[in-house]
């Protein structure tokens, strides 16, 4: 958001609507309802894209392109309050479009937004989806990753690509992770005069001259041994980069059932090693976030690596801090992870003060001394205890027995 921009404005009461955003197809004015084309034609000034603009043409009130970075035109449109303004959008500005974002500027009461049916409408009526069975997601100003965890074989997606190269490198990802008979079918300028729609298998992509502004549909097919993220807790240790300081998957799964994860709730896992808590927590709910505090940057560089790869990267702050000096500046939690440095004075004493009424908090100690600390902050907290423990089957000369890990003691409270 622009510096000059730094809150909303305070609703104001009976104030009428002087903000029309309207939302334009490829058949430009033509497909305009008469409540927009009025809306258009009232407005004194309208901004809206270059491409936009041409596509509403005749315009008679004095039009303003978008600036770059386009929050730089938030201080304007806000200046405006009270004349008649409008701002121009493809489809439906409410679906992944900047009527979310204006709408945290200007109060609704002042708004007036005429959609037409947004990329994901138009694409699922030419290929007989149902919407509410398809992941409708945008790679738009995204990393391609971010799909990952979207792709389970079965799968429906469709996503706004970032550009004209978008659809060969989504093609390349998936062929990547075995996943190479998936159908990609690219639609270009859907409800306008030069509309298409062509298909290509992932592993034979060979589509050429890719208009900039084009849908992606998908149809996940996986290979024998895809990398599929699955859906449970627990992922297999290998599955992240780590130099042994990792909390494996059978803890992981028991500590991830323990924070109890919820939607869009943010986590602190401090001591973070790989990062591991941190991208499950992200992977239960795309609204979930996690800040993952590691002291040594080797490891916060690997926390990110593995995030890329899992599709959370723009979900997982990673901070290069001791966790007790990265508390004060970090985002307020509704959960807390301690998997390093439980022993640290003073650690889990200020995990406790941050959370709010409900809030967890979940430690995992594997020294003595952490021991230590789990249980004097039980006696004094209460929670639960517990020591978990587990072994794998290994070679035992030429036949096979157990070789137990070390064992660890978890704490779990939920603050009254």
């Amino acid at each position: 958001m622009s510096p000059a921009v730094t809150a909303p404005l305070s609703p104001a009461p009976g104030r009428a609507p002087w903000l029309a955003i309207v939302g334009i197809g490829e058949d430009g004015r033509a497909g305009l309802s008469p409540a927009a084309i009025a809306a258009l034609d009232g407005a004194d000034v309208i901004y809206g894209g270059r491409r936009h603009l041409a596509l509403a043409a005749p315009l008679t009130a004095e039009t303003r392109a978008w600036p770059s970075p386009i929050t730089d035109a938030y201080p304007g449109i806000l200046a405006r309050r009270g004349r008649p303004t409008c701002i121009l959008a493809t489809g439906d500005p409410f679906h992944y479009g900047i009527g979310a974002e204006i709408a945290r500027l200007v109060p609704a009461a002042e708004i007036r937004a005429f959609p037409q049916p947004s990329a994901f409408s138009l694409a699922a009526a030419r290929l007989g989806w149902s919407l509410p069975g398809t992941a409708c997601l945008t790679l738009h100003g995204r990393d391609l990753f971010g799909i990952v965890p979207h792709l389970q074989p079965g799968a429906r997606l469709l996503a706004l690509s970032w550009d004209g190269a978008t659809p060969a490198a989504l093609a390349a990802l998936l062929t990547e992770r075995g996943l190479g008979p998936s159908r990609l079918i690219v639609l270009e300028a859907m409800g306008g005069p030069n509309e298409r729609a062509r298909e290509a298998r992932a592993d034979g992509f060979d589509l050429t001259e890719i208009a900039a502004l084009n849908t992606l549909a998908v149809e996940v097919e996986a290979a024998p041994g895809a990398r599929i993220v699955p859906l449970s807790p627990g992922l297999d240790d290998a599955w992240f980069e780590n130099d042994g300081q990792l909390t494996k998957a059978e803890i992981r799964a028991v500590t991830l059932a323990a924070l109890r994860p919820r939607a869009g709730e943010t986590l602190w896992d401090l001591g973070a090693g790989a990062g591991s808590v941190s991208i499950e927590w992200c992977l239960r709910h795309p609204a979930n976030r996690a800040v993952a505090v590691e002291r040594r940057p080797d490891r916060a560089e690997r926390i990110t690596r593995n995030a890329k790869t899992l599709g959370v990267d723009a979900r997982v702050e990673v901070v290069v801090d001791a966790s007790l000096a990265a508390l004060p500046a970090l985002p307020s939690p509704r959960a807390v992870f301690v998997g390093g440095g439980v022993a640290e004075p003073g650690l889990l004493a200020a995990c406790r003060d941050a959370l709010p009424r409900d809030g967890r908090c979940v430690a995992n100690a594997v020294t003595l001394e952490g021991e230590a600390a789990l249980l004097a902050v039980f006696s004094e907290a209460g929670g639960a205890l517990r020591r978990l423990s587990v072994a794998h089957a290994a070679p035992v000369g030429g036949l096979t027995g157990w070789r137990p890990a070390m064992p660890i003691t978890q704490w779990v409270w939920t603050k009254p």
